[in-house]
């Protein structure tokens, strides 16, 4: 486990649409702390491994489009990060999935019902934002509820690899909501801030 004092080191109000929240991770240090006195993991998502992915939604007909994906990426700050998600665009126009994150070194889970996401077919990019169902992350921004989002890159077929982020809050860059992020369709020059994914893949279909 980081020592509080890395955790806190980094803490402001992010200047980037996804990355380090707006309070202090040091109140979940202290918690992960405290729960392991007590025996006890801290929140539905301790236990998680990379094989054991959120469960995607229901696959829905006539899908015009979709995004799907799941493995791992290491952060600098938060360590390795587990994810999957899928992301439906119907032939109604209805938005459909699912997302997951989890953070095994500080305990922390994501989960979100997909509500938008943006693709970018020539770059092999896509946005995708959701409003959270799950969260033990006690971080104001991040309650159940509150809107999250995040980036991928499909490589699939090339020497680079699949590349994504990891989530982004409410303030983040100056985004407020998912709809925002996903209108916006934000990608900084030389893949800045994503991370190779590890054990897994990312498919733009």
């Amino acid at each position: 486990m980081l020592p509080i004092a890395n955790v806190t080191r980094w803490i402001t109000q992010s200047d980037h649409p996804e990355g380090p929240m707006q309070y202090s991770r040091g109140i979940v240090a202290a918690a992960l702390v405290l729960a392991a006195a007590c025996g006890g993991p801290l929140g539905p998502g301790a236990g998680k491994t990379p094989s054991e992915p959120a469960q995607p939604a229901l696959v829905e007909s006539g899908v015009d489009q979709s995004v799907t994906g799941g493995g791992q990426f290491v952060h600098p700050d938060f360590g390795t990060v587990t994810f999957s998600f899928v992301a439906n665009r119907l032939a109604d126009g209805r938005v459909t999935g699912r997302f997951q994150q989890h953070q095994p070194t500080f305990g922390v889970t994501y989960q979100a019902d997909v509500t938008c996401f943006a693709v970018d077919p020539v770059n092999h990019r896509a946005w995708i934002g959701g409003v959270l169902t799950q969260s033990n992350d006690p971080d104001p921004v991040a309650q159940v509820g509150k809107d999250a989002w995040f980036r991928v890159l499909d490589q699939s077929g090339t020497s680079s690899g699949d590349r994504s982020t990891f989530l982004g809050f409410e303030g983040g860059g100056g985004i407020l909501t998912s709809a925002q992020y996903c209108q916006a369709q934000i990608w900084p020059e030389g893949n800045a801030r994503t991370w190779p994914v590890e054990q897994g893949t990312i498919v733009i279909h």
